[in-house]
Formats: structure tokens, C-alpha cells, sequence
């Protein structure tokens, strides 16, 4: 029996923290490379697609929304525009996504709108394309946008976008706080460089091809959030406080009230609290909303995108 046409497909792709980063000196064409170990967490963003004779975009969600943009520099436009272009689709459709991660955060609130609106489309489509052929392309959108549609746990290097499964045991509980505001990923970067121009002297050299380091990796293995905690590293961590010094008392402020560690999340400014255990986690919940921080809870790893049912 055929099938009938869908109307409308819902997917969810996962943000992510990324429990370790190094980054690699700046390359001639004016990128780095990466060593990143990436979690999935159970914070995700959810896309609903439905046809429509042209493309549009509209958001809405629990985050600040005001630096969305909902022309066709939104990535889930920029998706939609390459599986169509991939496969020939000549129709339009309504990008709905409801966001939960927050934006400019530095966890991949935007890649996993991409993924997941990749996946969404091919379905609603029906093109049909293969698994390699939808990475190839989720690389096209950004870095982290693979780890999105792929989820779990990774280690990603190159840009970020050439991924490997790493083997990772339980669950991690983190603990999340929001910042008002964003910080812009290349800004961060280009911070970095300026960082590293004016400490050369007194700086380890900087490896031209990271990678993570075998702690990271034995510590996701045995599932341990104690082992983590003592090895969580972001090599944009420094450039962030300094472009947003405010984020140094909330790294303060979540390891004074119970928390293993603290990391700024990817480019930040978003801070992420490693816990020992849920109940650990609440209570740090409840301390750093008593403190005025907006915060919350997440655990990883999760699964990647993924087409959900209504």
C-alpha cells in the first residue's frame, strides 16, 4: 500500500557543550583547527516543516529571540536552499522552529536548527537522501551542524565537522546559565588570536593540529563526573572573560554552591556546570536562581536529530 504525502514533519536535533576545545594556531586561509569532545544534551531545538509554494521562517520559543533573523540568512533557510538545490525540489515550505537553546551561546542553537530542518525537509520531501550525503551537506552549513544531526558523544577536529564516535558510559547532569546577552563566534576567536599575539612569549606553544587529550577520553568512558570535572578545558574560555569579564563571577558563583566545575560553553557566553548527581544539579539550580541567574537543567549525552511524532 502507498504511502500518503506528509503535510507537515516534526524534528528535534540536540545543542551541545563541548567538554573539551582546543584550538589549533590561525591558518593562512584564516581558520584553526579544532580538537573538540562534544556532548549532546537533552536541551534541543524542535523544527515543524509543512509545504508551502516558498520558503519562509518563523520562530518562536523560551530564549531571547531578537537576534534571529528571519530572511534567508537564517540557517534553516540556508538548509532548506541546499537539500533543494542537492536534489532538485522545486517547492517551498514553512519552517516553524520552536527554540529552546539559547542564541549566540555557544551550544549550537543554530546547527541544530540546521540539522534538524535537513532532516524534517528530506522527509516532507520525500527526497530520500542518503545518511553520507546529508552530513556532506550539514558540513556545507557550518561546523557543528554534523554533531547535531549525529549526536551522543564525538570528538570532532579539522573545523570541527570531521567526527568520531567516542565511547561514553551513563549520564552527565549539567547545570546552564543563560546569559542576556550573545557573543559572536568569530569575534571570540579573532580575541583569541589577539590573546595569544600579546602573551607569546609566556605561552605553551600552540600545536598547528590538536587534539584531545586521552584524560577527556577515560573519563567520558567511565561515565565519572568527577573525572570530567578535573579536565574540562575551552581554549576560548580566556578570550570570552575578557571580551565579557561579568562571566568570571558566575563561574565563581556555580563552583561556591556545589557545582564539579564550571566551563564557558563553546564560544560562551552560555557557562556550563558539571554536578555529581540530579540531585546535585537541582541544588545548584535553586542556589543560582535564588542569585538572579536565569539557569537550567540539561543532561547529556542525548541522541542527534531525530523525526518525532505529534
Amino acid at each position: 500500500m502507498t504511502r500518503a504525502p506528509r503535510t507537515s514533519v516534526r524534528a528535534k536535533a540536540p545543542g551541545k557543550v563541548n567538554v573539551f576545545l582546543r584550538v589549533g594556531s590561525l591558518m593562512d586561509d584564516g581558520y584553526h583547527d579544532v580538537a573538540i569532545a562534544y556532548q549532546a544534551l537533552s536541551l534541543s531545538e524542535e523544527v515543524r516543516v509543512s509545504h508551502a509554494d516558498r520558503l519562509s521562517v518563523e520562530v518562536s520559543g523560551t530564549v531571547e529571540l531578537s537576534r534571529v533573523p528571519l530572511d534567508g540568512t537564517n540557517i534553516a533557510i540556508q538548509a532548506a536552499r541546499l537539500l533543494a538545490a542537492r536534489t532538485g525540489y522545486t517547492g517551498g515550505a514553512r519552517i516553524e522552529i520552536e527554540k529552546h537553546v539559547p542564541v549566540t551561546g555557544g551550544m549550537g542553537g543554530g546547527s541544530a536548527d540546521a540539522a534538524a530542518t535537513l532532516l524534517a525537509l528530506d522527509a516532507l520531501w520525500g527526497t530520500e537522501l542518503p545518511r553520507d550525503e546529508m552530513l556532506e551537506l550539514a558540513r556545507k552549513l557550518g561546523a557543528d551542524v554534523p554533531f547535531a544531526f549525529t549526536g551522543g558523544t564525538a570528538i570532532g577536529t579539522g573545523r570541527g565537522d570531521e567526527l568520531s564516535p567516542a565511547l561514553a558510559s551513563g549520564t552527565f547532569h549539567w547545570v546552564l546559565a543563560l546569559a542576556e546577552f550573545g557573543l559572536s563566534t568569530p569575534e571570540v576567536y579573532a580575541e583569541l588570536d589577539r590573546h595569544r599575539s600579546r602573551h607569546a612569549p609566556g605561552v605553551l606553544h600552540v600545536d598547528d593540529a590538536p587534539t584531545v587529550d586521552a584524560d577527556v577520553l577515560q573519563a567520558l568512558r567511565a561515565g565519572d563526573p568527577r573525572m570530567l570535572a578535573e579536565v574540562l578545558h575551552n581554549d576560548l574560555q580566556a578570550a570570552a572573560l575578557h571580551l565579557s569579564p561579568s562571566l568570571a563571577q558566575t563561574l565563581e558563583l556555580g563552583e561556591e554552591n556545589g557545582a564539579l566545575a564550571g566551563i564557558i560553553s563553546g564560544s560562551g557566553p552560555t557557562v556550563a556546570f558539571l554536578a555529581a548527581d540530579r540531585d546535585s544539579a537541582l541544588e545548584l539550580q535553586v542556589a543560582l536562581s535564588a542569585a538572579q541567574l536565569r539557569v537550567v537543567r540539561a543532561t547529556g549525552p542525548v541522541h542527534g536529530a531525530r523525526i518525532v511524532s505529534d
